[in-house]
């Protein structure tokens, strides 16, 4: 009989773990972005709870976890149920034990939420909901952390990803999970607007297993903004809209300051969109900043099709270059 109670105490101690965690699930219909943003003291976060698909909808899948609700609410939101239909099909489906200590949140092609926290999640354990965004999270230090969520992504101006990163930040500054910290996620999706060609992961970045995995995410998101708008600044040229193209670099120097060659690169736009004062205000910046590789970055870049002008204008070059 001890034997027995001994290797049951054993069993429970390697049983598959809560992932005891807060997210955000939110809907940006501007842009048509979909998105998840989740931090856990678990590690790998990324790889359980977030799932999306652009033109979809988004999943968030956490506490006594059953990861198949991602891939199948997905289906289901594929085939045009809303939110709180494909949570009831999940709910209602779900043979394996433990379903009293799951937690879900999903949000739908049309912004449309649902969220199901069950009674037996480890506590605290609980969901708020605003428009087009569910928050939630179990083993917390208490309510407050998906109420400081809702208030910093609704109060954040701008693209989905910088509320999502907002609300998560927000979250982990109200006490986040009890247990500490580990990983964090974020994962958002957009019809075409991926890096590269046929890529609908606009954003998808994992901090697997840190003491502070906030700094960190932050830095990648940093990152992963700045190259999308680096990308978008080429596609704006192509389509003969400098104006367009200097704010979209702009958001480069933005994300990525010691980046020389975006600086430079914001003050050959104001060029073009007319504006040479601004440019030159700029452009005499990123050579102060560098002086030793300006010239020859200036003369790479201008060495493109669209800078013939700014060649051509020698009143401008001798102010530069004085």
């Amino acid at each position: 009989m001890k034997l027995c109670v001994l290797f049951l105490a054993a069993a429970a101690a390697f049983a598959a773990e809560n992932v005891s965690t807060f997210s955000i699930v939110a809907y940006d219909a501007a842009a048509g972005d979909w998105g998840v943003a989740v931090a856990s003291r678990y590690f790998s976060v990324g790889s359980v709870v977030p799932w999306a698909e652009a033109g979809v909808g988004a999943v968030a899948t956490q506490a006594n976890v059953n990861v198949g609700y991602g891939p199948k609410a997905i289906k289901l939101l594929e085939q045009g149920l809303s939110a709180k239909e494909v949570l009831k099909r999940l709910l209602d489906e779900d043979t394996f034990e433990g379903k009293d200590g799951r937690q879900v949140a999903i949000v739908d092609a049309k912004g449309g939420i649902a969220a199901f926290t069950g009674p037996n999640a480890p506590n605290w354990a609980g969901d708020r909901q605003g428009k087009n965004w569910t928050a939630q999270g179990n083993i917390l230090v208490g309510p407050q952390v998906p109420e400081a969520m809702g208030k910093a992504f609704e109060a954040t101006q701008g693209e989905l990803a910088e509320k999502l990163w907002a609300a998560l930040k927000a979250g982990d500054d109200a006490g986040g999970d009890s247990r500490g910290k580990q990983s964090a996620s974020m994962l958002v999706v957009r019809k075409g607007g991926g890096r590269n060609i046929n890529n609908d992961r606009y954003i998808y970045i994992n901090v697997d297993d840190a003491p502070n995995p906030f700094p960190e995410l932050r830095r990648l998101l940093d990152i992963n903004l700045g190259l999308l708008y680096q990308e978008k600044v080429g596609k704006l040229l192509t389509s003969n809209d400098p104006k367009g193209a200097r704010d979209a670099a702009m958001k480069v120097a933005h994300y990525m300051p010691q980046n020389g060659q975006a600086q430079m690169t914001v003050g050959l736009l104001s060029y073009l969109a007319g504006d040479k004062q601004a440019a030159l205000d700029v452009l005499r910046k990123a050579k102060a900043a560098d002086a030793e590789n300006f010239k020859r970055r200036f003369d790479q870049i201008t060495q493109r099709p669209g800078y013939k002008a700014i060649l051509d204008d020698n009143e401008f070059l001798a102010k530069l270059f004085s």
